[in-house]
């Protein structure tokens, strides 16, 4: 088997909010390496700096100091145009909360960011439709979100967080709302999502069974990401 590349690196990241005179560091030296077709949990307390974590690893926010690699690629520098540009090509993004645009369809839904990036409407209607079967959400399709149970709108905004076939994948707590049994079944799609295109995923999630079905699990400890 060829060795896994690396799709995100976060190397020496500091990163502070300002509080009136108060000035707080979230990330303190952090260093994370996250290899393709690998998965791994971020298990931490709220306030801890998770969702800073995966905001700085997903290019939404910049570190105060230290470094950013997308697949070997220094993003410290980039111009926003650029660092949007790599958003949209290489990085999807999965949320506690499904963010569906709500007047669409499930199939309009996860062809939107594929017509973002300059697919022709067919092909981008093919990909979706075989994305939403891959979900074994492909008979909702023609369904609005507010038509679907909370484990379809989930499996839904999984398929368009990979549409463009992105090289990581970042997920916020994705089965938070959603009860164990329904929580395990979009995991189960996640998982195997993952594993046959290769991407690299990072999970934030409090569920700790979830978290030891992953490849590794860590944390942030004094604004490190450290192992379990």
């Amino acid at each position: 088997m060829p060795p896994r590349k690396s799709v995100l690196k976060l190397a020496g990241v500091d990163r502070q909010y300002g509080q009136g005179d108060t000035v707080l560091s979230i990330l303190k030296g952090a260093n994370f390496e996250l290899r393709s077709g690998e998965i791994v949990a971020l298990v931490a307390p709220s306030g801890t700096g998770k969702s800073t974590l995966l905001h700085v690893a997903g290019l939404l926010e910049h570190p105060d100091n230290g470094e950013v690699f997308i697949n070997g690629r220094e993003c410290g520098k980039l111009t926003d145009e650029q660092r949007t540009s790599i958003r949209r090509s290489d990085i999807g993004f999965v949320y506690q909360f499904h963010h569906l645009l709500p007047e669409f369809s499930a199939l309009e839904n996860v062809m939107m960011p594929q017509m973002i990036a300059g697919l022709a409407p067919k092909e981008a209607q093919e990909r979706a439709a075989a994305l939403l079967d891959y979900m074994r959400v492909g008979h909702r399709g023609d369904h609005r979100p507010a038509e679907l149970s909370g484990g379809e709108q989930q499996r839904v905004a999984i398929a368009r967080a990979v549409a463009n076939a992105p090289l990581l994948l970042l997920a916020d707590e994705p089965t938070g709302n959603l009860d164990p049994q329904t929580a395990s079944y979009v995991f189960d799609a996640l998982e195997a999502l993952v594993r046959q295109s290769g991407l690299a995923a990072m999970i934030a999630t409090h569920n700790h069974e979830l978290a030891g079905r992953m490849d590794r699990r860590v944390t942030i400890e004094n604004g490190k990401v450290v192992e379990f």
